[in-house]
C-alpha cells in the first residue's frame, strides 16, 4: 500500500483529503500540498473505519483526551463510557493510556467504539512492574506491529530518548528528573542494559511497520520537563533535535509524523519553544501536553493547561492534548473528561483566532449576533457546552425571559436595543434569519 504522505507526493488527492478540505474550510489542493510536505497530517490507519480528520498548519488546532484504565483501577466499562463523553464534548481524538492486564482487549473495544482519531503508547503494552527493564526489542517491535494492525491511528514512540540524550539530561540537574511514564521506562531500560534504546537504533525497521498500516508517528518528548524549573533545559533541546533528525528520515520512508512537545512552560517561554519544535523539526505537526503554565494548582490544573494551550495554538501549535483536574492527582472520571475537554476546546479556537484559521472568527461572530438579537435558543447551540448553556440560564429567576439575572431590566442590550434604536427590536429578532444560511454553516463547524 502507499500512505497518504506518498500519495501526497504524487499529486493525488485522496478521499481523506477531500473530507479534511472541506472540514476546514479550505481546498483540497491546499491539504495535499501541506500532507506533502509533511507539515500536515491525517492520522488514519487502513484498518480503522472513521471519518478522515487533519492535523497541522492552516488547519484548526485539534484536542486529544486521554483515557485508560491502570493497574490500579480496571474497569473497561468506565473508559468507554469516559471515550463517549470526550467525543460528545468535542474531542478530535482519544489515547488509551491503559496499563495492568489484558490490554488488547481493551484496545479493541476501544477502537470497536471509537469514532475519532486513537493513539497509543506501545511501551505501555510490554512493561509493567514486574518488567520495566526486562523488555526486550523483539518484544516491543511485536507490540507495536500488533496495536498497528489492530487499527491504531498514531502512536507515541519515545525514540529521541538515546543513550547520549539521557546522558545530557543527567549532567543537567532537574528538579523533577523524567516525568513521562514512556520515557522514564526507556530511560531506566538504557541505563541498566547500557544498550542504545531499539526505537532508535533500529528505527528503518519501525518506519516500515507504521508504513505499512499508515500509522502516524508521534515522536514522543520521553525528557520532557515537568517542572517549570526545568522547562528548555538540555537534556529537552538534546532529545528535540534527535526528533528533528528522525522526522526527516521518516518522511524519507514514507510514513506521517507529529512531534511531542513540552509539559510545564513558563508563560513568557512558551511562544519560543513552539517556534523552536517547528524550526528544528521542519514545520512537522506539534502536539503539547497544556502547556501547564504554573506547578501549584492541582484540581485546576485544566484551567492551568488551557492558558498554556491557548498561547501554544496561537504560537503555532497544532494538537493539544488535554489536561483535567484530576491531573497529578488521581484517574480522571467522567466529569474531569469532559471539563478538560472543553477547557482546552477553548484553549484551541482562541489560539484559531489568533491563527486566522478558516471560520474560526464567524463563530464567535455569529453568537454575538444571537447576545444583540437577545436570541437565547441561538446562544445555546452556539456555546462550546449547549447543555451547560443552557442549565445555567433556564435554572434561574430569568427562565423563558429574554434578560438574565446579571442585569434583569437594566439590560445594557435590551436598553441599547429599544433606546438608541426604536426599530432595533424587531430587527434584531430578525438577525438570525437573515443570517441563516451563514450561521448555520458556522453552527455546524462548531
Amino acid at each position: 500500500m502507499t500512505t497518504q504522505i506518498e500519495r501526497a507526493r504524487r499529486g493525488e488527492i485522496t478521499p481523506e483529503m477531500r473530507i479534511v478540505a472541506q472540514d476546514e474550510g479550505v481546498t483540497p489542493e491546499q491539504v495535499r500540498s501541506g500532507v506533502a510536505r509533511g507539515t500536515i497530517v491525517i492520522p488514519k490507519n487502513i484498518h480503522h473505519p472513521f471519518r478522515a480528520i487533519g492535523v497541522g498548519a492552516g488547519l484548526s488546532t485539534k484536542v486529544n483526551a486521554n483515557i485508560g484504565a491502570s493497574s490500579l483501577h480496571q474497569l473497561v466499562t468506565e473508559e468507554i463510557e469516559k471515550l463517549h463523553v470526550a467525543v460528545r464534548a468535542g474531542a478530535h481524538s482519544v489515547m488509551d493510556l491503559s496499563t495492568g492486564r489484558d490490554l488488547d482487549a481493551i484496545r479493541e473495544k476501544i477502537l470497536s467504539e471509537c469514532s475519532v482519531i486513537l493513539g497509543t503508547v506501545p511501551i505501555y503494552q510490554v512493561a509493567s512492574e514486574e518488567t520495566i527493564v526486562k523488555w526486550t526489542a523483539k518484544e516491543l517491535f511485536a507490540a507495536i506491529e500488533k496495536q498497528a494492525k489492530q487499527g491504531v491511528d498514531f502512536m507515541t514512540l519515545h525514540c529521541g530518548v538515546t543513550r547520549e540524550t539521557v546522558r545530557m539530561l543527567r549532567g543537567h540537574s532537574r528538579v523533577e528528573g523524567i516525568v513521562s511514564r514512556g520515557g522514564s521506562i526507556h530511560a531506566a531500560w538504557i541505563e541498566r542494559t547500557q544498550q542504545e534504546n531499539p526505537l532508535y537504533e533500529h528505527f528503518d525497521e519501525l518506519c516500515d511497520i507504521l508504513r505499512a498500516h499508515d500509522v502516524t508517528f508521534s515522536l514522543g518528548d520521553g525528557l520532557r520537563p515537568g517542572a517549570l524549573a526545568d522547562a528548555n533545559d538540555r537534556g529537552q533541546i538534546a532529545e528535540m533535535l534527535v526528533l528533528g533528525e528522525l522526522t526527516r528520515r521518516a518522511k524519507e520512508r514514507g510514513c506521517q509524523v507529529m512531534i511531542e512537545g513540552p509539559g510545564h512552560v513558563p508563560i513568557d517561554e512558551i511562544a519560543s519553544v513552539v517556534q523552536l519544535q517547528k524550526k528544528v523539526c521542519d514545520g512537522a505537526p506539534f502536539y503539547v501536553l497544556g502547556p501547564l503554565t504554573t506547578d501549584v494548582a492541582p484540581g485546576y490544573d485544566h484551567i492551568t493547561g488551557a492558558i498554556g494551550g491557548a498561547i501554544a495554538s496561537a504560537a503555532g501549535a497544532d494538537f493539544l492534548c488535554y489536561v483535567t483536574p484530576a491531573e497529578h492527582l488521581r484517574l480522571p472520571d467522567k466529569q474531569d473528561v469532559h471539563d478538560g475537554v472543553i477547557a482546552t476546546r477553548i484553549a484551541a479556537h482562541s489560539g484559531d483566532i489568533g491563527k486566522k484559521i478558516p471560520r474560526a472568527r464567524d463563530w464567535d461572530d455569529a453568537m454575538s449576533r444571537y447576545r444583540k438579537a437577545l436570541d437565547w435558543p441561538g446562544m445555546y447551540r452556539l456555546s462550546m457546552d449547549p447543555e451547560k448553556a443552557r442549565r445555567y440560564k433556564e435554572g434561574s429567576e430569568a427562565a423563558g425571559k429574554a434578560v438574565c439575572t446579571m442585569c434583569g431590566s437594566l439590560c445594557s442590550i435590551n436598553i441599547d436595543n429599544h433606546t438608541h434604536r426604536p426599530d432595533s427590536v424587531a430587527a434584531s429578532q430578525d438577525v438570525a434569519g437573515r443570517r441563516a444560511k451563514t450561521d448555520a454553516e458556522v453552527e455546524s463547524a462548531a
